[in-house]
């Protein structure tokens, strides 16, 4: 089994989020405060209970280097937690939000970060040191409706983001006096603040997770569709390939190296998808399984959308040719994972370890180093 550590920290959780060493972690318990607990000999111990929104926190991140805590919640507001001794200070963000913000993320540099929104609006948010306080600069008018998730490029200027128009879209986030001109290589060059570089159609149904890979060559992100897409050469001229599972749709992705990736959703059980020497991506198991499913073939890539409709129906306890569903073989969570975590060792470029939250109220990590016929792809 890939799950080496389970943790049952609440009834339900939203979100979660790690410290740099991995030593403590913070998460929403669904309502509207942060828990921070800290492993203590094998014993994980509450130490702060963050309290400054009015609702539930649909979004933490925890930068690495700088150790600032990122929150945004239904409320329509962010914070900035810095620690001062022993406790936590927070610093509001001006949002400037009409709807609930949720979904945030720190850029790979940590001088801003971006917030999106159920106001069809994404928020990049940054220090402004004269004020002392974080403002944001607005995304307007190019979503239809509620932005997802967000996901920074590695080059610090790009922004993908996903949303319930069911669209994928990549955004230049460049900001004179925060940005330096160094970053902007390749199609950011010209680029200014919000300008549109993709808008990706695959997807005929809301989309929610998008992650990219180490390099920042390859972008993916999931439907409510039962679909996954796979797209390269991010530009004017992107390559697009999909692929149709009949298993419940996923929530979120997680690039572990340039040729694997893993997905969480409703299923309750992490799925592996991997790309052979061609570059074709098939899904090839589910982590929670101890054998790997026989005819992994059946889930191979689609250049069509209309086999997505035909493959994309998810049926409760009907086997996908000889093979189990995740929920009838068992798995360590128990309701829809809604968010996974990498946990990185240093500055290497692959994950070999990452955690999952979900509405049950675990934190699971997950070790694929152990899992032998995954080796290739790491």
């Amino acid at each position: 089994m890939a799950a080496i550590e389970v943790h049952q920290f609440a009834q339900c959780i939203t979100c979660h989020a790690w410290n740099s060493d991995h030593s403590m972690v913070a998460f929403c318990p669904n309502n509207n405060e942060v828990h921070i607990y800290k492993l203590f000999q094998d014993k994980w111990e509450k130490l702060h209970v963050l309290k400054k929104h009015d609702q539930i926190i649909s979004g933490i991140d925890w930068s690495a280097s700088s150790n600032k805590i990122v929150t945004v919640s239904h409320d329509r507001n962010s914070y900035v937690w810095n620690q001062e001794g022993s406790e936590w200070v927070p610093t509001l963000v001006i949002l400037r939000l009409n709807r609930a913000a949720l979904c945030a993320q720190w850029s790979p540099k940590e001088n801003k970060f971006a917030v999106g929104s159920g106001a069809k609006t994404v928020c990049i948010c940054y220090y402004e040191q004269e004020n002392n306080w974080w403002v944001s600069k607005l995304i307007r008018k190019k979503h239809d409706s509620s932005v997802t998730s967000v996901a920074w490029h590695p080059n610090n200027i790009l922004l993908a983001t996903t949303s319930t128009d069911g669209k994928c879209r990549v955004f230049s986030t460049f900001i004179k006096g925060v940005d330096t001109r160094e970053s902007k290589t390749g199609m950011t060059s010209d680029s200014k603040f919000g300008e549109l570089i993709v808008q990706l159609d695959l997807s005929f149904s809301w989309a929610f997770g998008v992650n990219w890979s180490p390099s920042g060559n390859t972008l993916a992100y999931v439907g409510h569709n039962s679909m996954i897409y796979f797209v390269d050469d991010v530009g004017p001229s992107p390559l697009a390939q999909n692929v149709a599972f009949r298993d419940l749709p996923l929530r979120d992705v997680l690039f572990v190296s340039e040729k694997m990736v893993i997905g969480v959703g409703f299923d309750c059980n992490p799925m592996v998808f991997a790309a052979d020497e061609t570059g074709i991506w098939r899904f090839i198991k589910f982590l929670g399984e101890r054998k790997t499913p026989s005819s992994g073939s059946k889930y191979g890539s689609q250049f069509s959308g209309a086999f997505g409709k035909f493959y994309g129906q998810s049926k409760y306890g009907v086997s996908n040719d000889g093979v189990e569903t995740s929920r009838t073989s068992g798995g360590v969570h128990e309701n829809c994972i809604n968010c996974i975590v990498p946990l990185r060792e240093g500055s290497t470029s692959r994950t070999t370890r990452f955690s999952t939250s979900g509405l049950d109220g675990k934190v699971v990590i997950w070790d694929v180093q152990n899992q032998e016929d995954l080796l290739d792809y790491l």
